[in-house]
């Protein structure tokens, strides 16, 4: 019998991934941004073909993709190597050369909507109001733009307009756990949810007619279920909730008057059809663990862009009671049997808060014995069961990972969501060593040989626990993470600002609580080897904050290593830079390893 080698690292990380996508009005086209090519472009299959077709060759990841309403052309969004400055631009079905027609150069642009006859482009953009946004309309023939509404409290964005246009709804984004949305009929401003001084959110909202909206929101309650509001009558009307789940998307089906529902219960998502006419809420079996994406056809067929822990990004359509893969993605040369399914755990935190987490074993004929200890971005985010091409690979060359959903994770409620706020680096830092300690407990692993690693608010709290807890690591990698507090709430976007009193504190008020969770007033403490990966182009967690880290402890003498990636931003939108740093970490993970592996 012949004696394969273990994939390699390309073979987990040129798994390609689906980063949004559309469908045209007459279900004709399916257009998506992928990375076939190693670069995020549109590729699109003319269905029923599913051979992939390619569409744009700019080379950067899309932000905001929609057909015309006639199926006359698409618009896409792209920005510059992770800027996040995303323009917007035209092309023809069949692809090719792109028209740009919006170009707010270094600026913010977001949510393009087309007016039903596709004349006009609605967007939202920092020009002119880079802290609370104003609303364009773009006439695509003549080229005049005017600005319709302005932003003054709050982040604000078209979200909607309503089928016959006389409506529009807007969305006020104050922090990740206070958002309102306002219609305007005519001159007249309502709020879709009652005046309340208690913060709550509203999460999505569609009109099913010029003056009915079905929406989302946590007003309330904890977790988020269906609503409406009549815009006429200006009346608000509870409809269906769900026991400590959420309620995320919703979407329209107008031939079968019923709405299409996507939920979040913790790691998983859920998929339901609600019947307006009689109330029923049917669930229907989602083909994924997550659900990206949700778009209804005019058919009523349902398309759905998920993925699930050993599947990647692939793109499905529900019809007839029926799921149908449209893209195939997998990982190259991996059987799904080869790949890790996370158990499910639960453990207590140091004041008996119940906190979930996702644990990947590696499959004990690759188990090398050492545990990366992963926690998650956002914060305001959480680890789900979705595919990351990186555990994978790490999984499969002997690394087990363990990823808590500490408190202010989302997917729990919003009382669990918003424990984070105003309190970056304590109770969550506490979560996170009540993991620790859990592990070791249980015989998992020994204090003093966790590997730790993780990404944005994962970076932070790993350069955190560094600071504060390194007798339980052996190596640390931070991954564009923010290493001192003050600085980064000055150098984050200026749309971001208004909102960081509540989110992380004011450098004034907070002071002293601001230096007790910045990991630069650590220094001292940091003693474990660290590798620090950074974007030149992040604008969330600016170059800036990795540089100073690095530079005050290689200053101290300490074993830093630091890979700057000249062209990324908060993220890898390249395969080859994808790569390299992964090649990295593990190279880097290897040297601690207490049982070789092959590579």
């Amino acid at each position: 019998m012949i004696s394969f080698p273990k994939p390699d690292v390309a073979q987990f990380l040129k798994t390609f991934a689906i980063g949004d996508f559309s469908v045209s009005p007459d279900e004709s086209q399916v257009v998506f941004s992928t990375n076939l090519s190693g670069k995020y472009n549109l590729w699109a299959m003319n269905l029923p073909s599913q051979f992939p077709v390619q569409l744009t060759f700019k080379d950067q990841a899309c932000q905001g993709l929609l057909y015309d309403k006639q199926g006359r052309f698409i618009v896409a969004g792209f920005d510059t190597d992770g800027d996040e400055n995303t323009q917007f631009y035209a092309l023809p079905l069949q692809g090719g050369t792109v028209k740009q027609i919006v170009n707010n150069k270094k600026t913010r642009n977001f949510f393009p909507i087309l007016s039903e006859d596709g004349t006009k482009l609605y967007y939202t953009s920092a020009k002119g109001n880079p802290s609370f946004f104003n609303v364009f309309s773009l006439d695509l023939e003549s080229g005049h733009e005017e600005k319709i509404s302005e932003g003054k409290d709050a982040s604000t964005y078209l979200y909607a307009l309503s089928p016959e246009e006389t409506c529009k709804l807007y969305y006020r984004h104050f922090s990740n756990t206070y958002t309102l949305m306002n219609v305007k009929k005519g001159e007249e401003d309502m709020l879709i949810t009652p005046q309340t001084d208690e913060q709550h959110t509203v999460n999505d909202a569609v009109f099913v007619s010029e003056s009915l909206i079905y929406l989302l929101t946590d007003y309330n309650e904890d977790f988020t279920y269906l609503a409406s509001f009549d815009v006429d009558k200006k009346k608000f009307t509870k409809i269906k909730a769900l026991e400590n789940e959420s309620f995320n998307t919703v979407k329209y089906d107008k031939g079968n008057n019923l709405l299409y529902l996507s939920s979040e219960k913790g790691v998983v998502d859920h998929l339901y059809q609600f019947d307006l006419a009689t109330g029923d809420l049917v669930r229907v079996d989602a083909p994924c663990s997550i659900i990206e994406k949700l778009i209804v056809a005019k058919s009523g067929a349902a398309y759905v862009l998920g993925r699930s822990a050993t599947k990647p990004h692939n793109i499905y359509k529900y019809d007839n009671n029926e799921w149908e893969a449209l893209t195939h993605y997998a990982v190259p040369g991996v059987a799904e049997k080869d790949l890790v399914e996370p158990d499910i755990v639960t453990y207590a935190s140091y004041d008996g808060l119940k906190i979930e987490a996702l644990f990947f074993k590696a499959k004990p004929e690759n188990d090398n014995g050492e545990i990366v200890y992963w926690p998650h971005g956002g914060p305001q985010a959480a680890e789900r069961k979705f595919f990351r091409a990186s555990f994978q690979f790490l999984l499969n060359h002997g690394y087990s990972i363990f990823v808590p959903n500490f408190r202010g994770s989302t997917g729990y409620g919003l009382k669990f969501s918003k424990m984070v706020e105003g309190d970056w680096g304590n109770g969550p830092r506490l979560d996170n060593v009540a993991a620790l300690d859990w592990l070791i407990d249980e015989g998992y692993a020994e204090k003093g040989n966790i590997l730790l690693m993780g990404g944005s608010y994962g970076g932070y709290m790993a350069l955190l626990l560094h600071g504060r807890h390194a007798d339980y690591f052996k190596a640390v990698v931070d991954i564009f993470g923010p290493s001192d507090l003050f600085s980064f709430i000055n150098s984050v976007p200026e749309d971001w600002k208004p909102v960081m009193d509540q989110w992380v504190g004011n450098p004034e008020r907070d002071r002293e609580k601001l230096i007790e969770f910045s990991p630069i007033t650590y220094l001292d403490s940091m003693t474990k080897p660290m590798l620090v990966i950074q974007g030149a182009n992040d604008p969330r967690v600016v170059k800036e904050e990795s540089d100073q880290i690095v530079q005050a402890l290689q200053g101290k003498g300490r074993d830093v290593e630091y890979m700057l990636l000249e062209d990324e931003g908060h993220g890898f939108s390249k395969k080859e830079n994808e790569i390299a740093v992964y090649e990295k970490i593990l190279s880097f993970l290897n040297k601690f390893s207490n049982k070789k592996v092959n590579v």
